[in-house]
């Protein structure tokens, strides 16, 4: 046989080996790896029903329901098993058209395959379901599935809490471990968001064997393959949620926030942000609809302003200005200082509110009067001390106390997306002043808690626990235990559980500064916030706005002597601190150490409640500032994804105020050209600056 013949004998046997290996490969494939013919021969005998569980409930401190659980139907879908359904009749049902029936069905099996179910109509309304539910015999393939979906009985705390939301594929990436699958809930923002694990549950499924015109015939294997669900375990926190109603009906029609903590445990009582909305709007089948008009609202409802509001603290930043200058020894309770309306040392003069010889002529007078002439010199004081080598030595140890002191650092509270504030780096005097030739001087105004210094109301009420604590102070926490908590729960509550003690500030100095701070409600700037019977030591603030009407702050801490409660008030656009912000928590103070409101006081709660402090300028810059951004976020709205928003610390626009910050160079101001001011900023010798409280 030719040499040529046998070549090409070999090349053609090869070929036949190589198909023969192809299609047995093949085979074995589909037999032994494939899952595709395996799913859809399970899908034609079995039907697989995903039993939910309960998600954990909330408590407050007195062991009430924070939230609850209620059941609410998914109408799922396998779209392989939809033959002969009456098309007509379920978009009669479900209010859509033709169209947005098929826009749902290719939609379902683009995110699950059409072997799978998916939700059709998520959350359907007792309605529907009542019609649906007559019907599904005309709706092969179609299925209504229980789902546990949250209720809010107070009505209250939504930023707190949180929402669910069905998950997506960037969440299934994020989570590829957790056991997630499409249709899968989970929780979005909120302690919803931080405990998920423990609040999830664990999903069961049920089995049911189905004939050849798929009708459910019974249990598969009497139950041998069924999975029971596991419900999601309780988590009990620090909240009163009686205080916290009463928080944010007396931020009713105001722009701000108040939160008060157990000093003893860093546990927060309460955290109100205003304006806010009732969780009940973000859970059954309006969920979808209600996001959309919240996100939408220029008011900002779903932005948590205890956590990301920042702001210049002002006059309550003063305590911490005397137990720096204290500590360092530059200063003793006795010192005092002559003031004469204003501090002109550094040719520019800052504003007191007082001309009154003698307010300053010890810390506990200066204190209690706010008087910011000796806060400006004590704070120069600390930065110029000659024990370092330079100012910016002395500015680094001084923003050395702020951080230690929980200031521009987050805390780590366990929500979701908190801010840190702002203490600012010398790297940002640097600039504005072309290197290291800037002093005391130029920074002046950071001793009356102005400049580039901001703060958020959590940080605000934490300083009030380290003094009240004189030293330390607990990590703010909601949540203090967990249902049969685990060894693996420490993750979440050990941090929560750790003493800090910060400084070695003396016992003495504390002492000095915790009189002074008494003495703000006895005969000082917050006289109206005294509670007949309870010692408050508290200090008011007032921090400039270039937007209007200042900021009212209030901190406060009570009784003096084995303080309970620590509280920060901060309400945009009211004016004083003693107007507004202090009645405010001296309400709250009541009400939580007394369990309720005196008869006397009680109209003063309705006189607050019902007073509009949300002025119309007010909301006409958010409407101009935001309607571009609004108008791009509403062609992609996902009521499933937690709001995202802009909240820088360094650059913080709606605080900046040129006359407090004359240093601040033109590039940090850029969205102020927008206010069409009617002069420059101002050069320190060009224009004094605004008296500050």
């Amino acid at each position: 046989m030719p040499v040529y013949n046998q070549s090409r004998s070999r090349v053609i046997q090869l070929i036949f080996v190589a198909i023969f290996l192809v299609i047995t490969g093949q085979l074995l494939h589909l037999q032994l790896f494939s899952s595709e013919y395996k799913i859809q021969a399970e899908n034609n005998a079995i039907f697989r029903k995903v039993v939910y569980p309960d998600r954990g409930i909330i408590f407050d401190r007195k062991r009430r329901a924070i939230l609850e659980n209620t059941i609410m139907y998914d109408l799922m879908v396998t779209p392989n098993a939809t033959k002969g359904s009456d098309t007509a009749t379920m978009c009669a049902i479900l209010g859509i058209d033709t169209a947005e029936y098929k826009k749902r069905m290719v939609t379902a099996i683009i995110k699950n395959t059409s072997y799978k179910p998916s939700a059709f109509a998520p959350l359907v309304s007792q309605d529907v379901y009542a019609r649906l539910n007559e019907n599904m015999y005309r709706f092969p393939g179609f299925v209504l599935q229980e789902r546990p979906v949250r209720s809010y009985p107070y009505n209250a705390a939504g930023n707190v809490l949180g929402y669910v939301g069905e998950v997506d594929t960037a969440y299934l990436r994020r989570h590829k471990e957790d056991g997630y699958q499409m249709g899968d809930y989970a929780g979005i923002t909120g302690l919803e968001n931080t405990y998920e694990k423990v609040l999830m549950g664990q999903r069961g499924v049920k089995r049911s064997i189905r004939d050849n015109k798929n009708r459910i015939q019974g249990s598969y294997e009497n139950g041998a393959f069924d999975t029971a669900a596991v419900a999601g375990r309780n988590l009990y926190t620090s909240m009163d949620v009686d205080l916290q109603q009463l928080a944010e009906k007396l931020l009713g029609n105001k722009i701000g926030s108040a939160v008060a903590i157990n000093p003893k445990t860093g546990g927060i009582l309460a955290m109100a942000t205003s304006p806010t909305y009732n969780p009940n709007e973000l859970t059954g089948s309006e969920r979808r609809k209600n996001y959309g008009r919240l996100v939408l609202d220029t008011a900002r409802p779903l932005l948590n302003r205890a956590i990301k509001g920042q702001y210049p603290p002002g006059s309550t930043f003063k305590p911490l200005g005397a137990l720096v200058a204290l500590d360092e020894g530059l200063i003793t309770p006795a010192y005092g200082y002559p003031c004469g309306g204003s501090y002109n040392s550094c040719g520019r003069p800052v504003k007191c509110e007082h001309h009154d010889a003698g307010h300053a002529a010890s810390l506990r007078l200066a204190l209690s009067h706010s008087c910011n002439s000796y806060f400006s010199n004590v704070f120069r004081m600390a930065i110029d001390n000659p024990a370092f080598a330079n100012t910016q030595q002395g500015y680094l140890k001084w923003k050395e106390y702020m951080n230690a002191f929980g200031l521009g650092v987050k805390l780590n509270i366990d929500l979701p997306s908190e801010d840190k504030g702002n203490i600012p780096d010398t790297a940002k005097y640097n600039r504005d002043f072309g290197g290291s030739r800037w002093n005391s001087c130029n920074i002046l105004t950071l001793g009356i808690g102005q400049d580039r210094m901001l703060a958020t109301p959590l940080q605000l009420a934490n300083t009030m626990c380290f003094i009240a604590n004189k030293g330390y102070y607990y990590v703010p926490h909601f949540v203090d235990s967990i249902e049969n908590e685990t060894i693996e729960d420490t993750t979440y509550l050990g941090k929560y559980r750790v003493k800090h003690k910060v400084t070695n500030i003396s016992t003495e100095d504390f002492d000095a500064v915790q009189l002074a701070m008494l003495d703000v409600t006895v005969s000082g700037t917050a006289v109206g916030a005294r509670i007949d019977g309870i010692d408050i030591c508290a200090k008011t603030g007032t921090a400039q706005n270039p937007h209007g009407k200042n900021h009212s702050l209030f901190v406060a801490f009570a009784p003096k002597d084995n303080p309970k409660i620590a509280i920060a008030v901060v309400v945009e656009n009211a004016g004083f601190g003693s107007t507004w912000a202090a009645p405010i928590a001296s309400l709250m103070i009541e009400k939580y150490l007394n369990d309720t409101i005196s008869a006397k006081r009680m109209p003063e709660v309705d006189r607050i409640s019902q007073a509009d402090l949300i002025p119309a300028a007010i909301k006409h810059w958010y409407i101009v500032k935001d309607s571009i951004k609004l108008a791009k976020l509403a062609k992609q709205l996902d009521a499933d994804k937690a709001p995202t928003f802009e909240n820088t610390t360094d650059n913080k626009k709606h605080t900046f105020d040129p006359e407090a910050e004359p240093n601040r160079q033109d590039n940090d101001s850029g969205d102020y050209d927008s206010m069409k001011m009617k002069s420059p900023f101002m050069k320190p010798e060009e224009k004094p600056l605004k008296k500050i409280k």
